[in-house]
């Protein structure tokens, strides 16, 4: 068997629904559109993490020939009801940038291992573009929201590619996207409109990125959440799968009747939102973490998506809840928790609104607690 049947095979052993070949060269298209957004990918381009770099492959690593793509099927057992409407299925599954001491980060590192035994040097850290990638090596297509349609998968799969120094055998490309004529499911869907036209997105009013990007250290971004924007989350707190939801070839996913995932109903009988509100170290080490490790590293950013999320439930019941947010140290969930309380209005919040006016030290948030009143 050739070193390409072999990778395969491994693959599909180690449980990888796809895999796909293709060459190492320059994403060139892919930079080209990058670059052509403008201010809208700035957060991207500029980005520390440098994203663009593994947008050519042998620039980043001399020697490189080689791409493997691995497509992971993360929608293989039942999510829970009640988080779905609160988390993203990805973070769910815990399978998105797992880390190497959990079973889905396990998989693509025991992938790396069998690569470097059988003589591949392997790109350590260097992040291709992923779903372009999975276009070119002939596993997946790209949809009209942006997401990346695999093959008999749809588009609940994560992507993994694993850069070699070896020339194997490459698939032919995939076809263009094959959304339904006309479709425009997913942009109808989206609550801020962030899908602008078909396969081009605006990621600052996507909820998947907001509920991370709005943070503090991004250039000319603020930690505050647009209002509009936080009208429109909803109870969500950590990613959003409404406009995949909508989505036709999404819809035997969707439907479901996959077995239940024991984790996740563990974990679904312990979160709240109250709970992810006040964030006691126990509550963080032992229900957020596990599945929201991906991007938010302060705590002040769960409280603040916990907060909004309670806003827009316009429950009267969590008003207790966001006045005692009201007492934390950091202004930045104080403003989201008084913003929670004009939304959720009525006599209750509007006392606890006039009680801390008063009292508030920081002027940003006595401005939340101005426009909440109003």
């Amino acid at each position: 068997m050739s070193l390409t049947g072999e990778i395969k095979d491994y693959a599909l052993d180690l449980g990888y629904s796809l895999v796909g070949i293709t060459t190492a060269d320059d994403f060139t298209g892919h930079i080209q559109e990058v670059e052509s957004r403008g201010a809208t990918y700035d957060f991207f381009v500029g980005s520390p993490r440098q994203f663009m770099k593994g947008a050519r492959p042998r620039v980043a690593m001399p020697g490189a020939r080689s791409i493997i793509v691995l497509v992971w099927d993360y929608a293989q057992k039942a999510f829970p009801e009640s988080l779905v409407d609160k988390i993203g299925r990805i973070y769910l599954a815990r399978c998105y940038h797992a880390a190497p001491d959990r079973i889905n980060g396990a998989r693509l590192r025991l992938m790396a291992d069998f690569l470097k035994a059988r003589g591949c040097a392997v790109g350590a850290e260097l992040m291709v573009p992923e779903r372009p990638a999975a276009a070119r090596a002939g596993v997946a297509q790209f949809g009209r929201n942006n997401f990346a349609y695999a093959r008999g998968i749809g588009s609940f799969n994560v992507i993994s590619a694993l850069v070699v120094d070896q020339e194997l055998e490459y698939a032919a490309p995939a076809e263009e996207g094959l959304c339904p004529k006309d479709c425009t499911r997913c942009m109808d869907a989206c609550p801020t409109r962030a899908i602008l036209a078909p396969f081009r997105l605006d990621p600052r009013r996507c909820l998947g990125f907001n509920h991370w990007w709005t943070q503090e250290g991004r250039p000319g971004v603020s930690s505050s959440i647009p209002p509009e924007i936080r009208a429109a989350t909803g109870t969500r707190v950590h990613g959003c799968d409404l406009c995949q939801e909508a989505c036709p070839r999404n819809a035997a996913k969707v439907k479901g009747g996959f077995a239940p995932d024991p984790f996740l109903e563990a974990l679904a009988g312990r979160f709240s939102l109250p709970a992810l509100l006040e964030l006691s170290d126990a509550f963080y080490a032992e229900t957020v973490q596990p599945i929201m490790y991906n991007y938010i590293k302060e705590k002040k950013y769960f409280q603040r998506n916990a907060a909004v999320a309670l806003g827009n439930t316009r429950d009267p019941e969590h008003v207790p809840a966001l006045d005692r947010a009201m007492d934390g140290p950091e202004a930045l969930v104080r403003g989201h928790a008084a913003w929670a309380l004009g939304r959720i209005g009525g006599r209750a919040a509007r006392k606890v609104l006039e009680r801390r006016l008063g009292s508030e030290p920081a002027a940003p948030v006595r401005a939340e607690i101005e426009a909440a009143l109003d």
